[in-house]
């Protein structure tokens, strides 16, 4: 996917946003944190998850890096499926035209539902996919939500041995 159709649907949206650059090579969250200074509590990941039945429903969760996404629990019952996973590279760009390290909420297909973890509204800005692997999304938590049929839920991600 393009920078300009995300750039364009944030513009749409009329939130705040800040197309942050970055080297490809360093579009994995750790990475880019680590190379570019931001905090994994402060850094969202956008992740998408398929159930594992005949309509292989799927969904876009977005949660804090320094979370894990539960994908067994929350995600599949809200998917309503017997089980759920990661969608694989080629699932993730064949539904949403992005690579792995690029999935934003921003710019997705209208049917693809958004889900934010609640741990992500209490930042003060996050960063986020921007598309592609060569820049983010610096933004207030409040432009995610404003995507179409973005909701907050409760609990989508656990706490790393908590």
């Amino acid at each position: 996917m393009s920078r300009e159709i995300v750039v364009a649907h944030l513009d749409a949206l009329g939130v705040a946003y800040e197309v942050v650059e970055c080297d490809p090579d360093f579009a994995d969250t750790a990475q880019f944190g680590e190379r570019y200074g931001y905090s994994m509590d402060a850094s969202a990941n956008a992740i998408c998850v398929v159930g594992k039945s005949a309509e292989r429903p799927m969904a876009c969760c977005v949660v804090l890096a320094s979370t894990r996404l539960d994908v067994n629990g929350v995600v599949r019952r809200r998917l309503g499926t017997r089980k759920a996973s990661f969608a694989d590279a080629e699932a993730t760009v064949e539904r949403t035209g992005m690579m792995i390290g690029g999935v934003t909420p921003f710019g997705l297909p209208a049917d693809l539902p958004v889900w934010i973890d609640a741990r992500v509204m209490r930042c003060d800005q996050v960063i986020v996919g921007g598309g592609s692997r060569d820049c983010k999304i610096l933004c207030p938590p409040a432009s995610l939500l404003a995507v179409d049929g973005a909701e907050v839920v409760d609990d989508l991600a656990k706490i790393p041995n908590a």
